[in-house]
């Protein structure tokens, strides 16, 4: 099969596929529910099925694909901006800074709720971008910076936000309970207006990377390459930067920290439809949404009481991960 004809199969079965979760998403829950329950709730709508189809279901599901597509659109832009295929949002510090707000407003019992955010996803979203920019400004040597330095930097900042972040949980232990949430990630709180508030930045990151996939493309051929072939380098970095920061801010902010999606998803899709990043950052979201709504389905699923999603996602994109580091070895 051609790479087109592949990449069109890959679009179709993935189109498919999300269909397949959000309707899943739909009869599966804590009520029981049937299909004949859904038709007969779209001919005669009435408040009962309505909060539980709409208000319950549907917005859970709708946030779960939208911190997937963020996700993993935020893992590829990494992995073409670092050159390296183990990247993700964690290198950069922006997980570990995000997960340290959220259990400080956990210890200290911040409420105060913003912009569709409760108190612990406020101070998620501002002490992710806060060590992003903290790195940022560390790795700049006389007005420009090395990528080596700055995913250094990264490692090292987020290294010290998670053992901060021990510490909190050490002096605050009767927080704990409430910190799992944002340590392992969940989408049990979910709301519609916690889907409003993130969907139009995410769509604005996926229309921004795909405009600039180019320039990333000539990135990949190394800096001094790229410039001479007419990318503004240095301005494109701060743009990917900025938007792979701020979207996984946003994740975190109302789900948690979720690992291996921006590690695996974007791995995987380079593989099945090549290395061309236009194409690689909309499949990646398309790809990372659905993957996250059928990890929600299982973590509601496979026990009686809900597991964490980072459990799922761990569970299977670990093995998944390692599966493809010893194929290409």
């Amino acid at each position: 099969m051609s790479r087109r004809g592949g990449r069109r199969l890959f679009w179709a079965a993935c189109l498919l596929l999300c269909l397949a979760g959000f309707l899943l998403s739909l009869l599966v829950g804590p009520v029981r529910t049937t299909p004949a329950d859904l038709v007969a709730f779209v001919k005669s709508p009435d408040r009962v099925h309505a909060a539980i189809f709409l208000d319950l279901r549907l917005a859970r599901a709708v946030l779960a694909f939208l911190v997937g597509a963020a996700l993993a659109l935020a893992g590829a832009i990494l992995q073409g901006y670092f050159r390296n295929p183990m990247a993700d949002p964690f290198v950069v510090g922006v997980s570990s800074g995000a997960a340290l707000g959220a259990v400080a407003a956990a210890a200290l019992g911040f409420e105060a709720a913003a912009f569709g955010f409760s108190g612990p996803g406020l101070l998620a979203f501002l002490s992710g971008l806060g060590i992003v920019s903290l790195v940022y400004a560390l790795s700049l040597r006389r007005g420009g910076f090395k990528v080596e330095t700055l995913l250094l930097t990264g490692i090292a900042a987020g290294a010290l936000a998670s053992a901060l972040t021990s510490f909190l949980l050490f002096m605050r232990s009767d927080s704990y309970d409430q910190a799992v949430f944002w340590l392992l990630g969940s989408f049990q709180l979910a709301e519609w207006g916690q889907a409003a508030t993130i969907a139009p930045w995410v769509a604005l990151c996926l229309a921004a990377s795909v405009w600039l996939a180019r320039d990333m493309d000539l990135l990949a051929l190394g800096d001094e390459t790229a410039q001479a072939l007419g990318s503004p380098v240095r301005r494109v970095r701060k743009a990917f930067l900025a938007m792979s920061a701020l979207l996984a801010a946003l994740a975190v902010a109302v789900s948690g920290i979720i690992g291996f999606v921006g590690l695996v998803v974007p791995h995987w899709v380079r593989l099945l439809i090549g290395p061309a990043h236009r194409p690689l950052f909309a499949a990646s979201a398309l790809a990372g949404g659905t993957f996250l709504l059928y990890c929600d389905l299982a973590a509601r699923t496979i026990l009686p009481a809900e597991l964490p999603i980072g459990v799922i996602t761990a569970a299977v994109g670990a093995p998944f991960f390692l599966y493809l580091l010893h194929k290409k070895r």
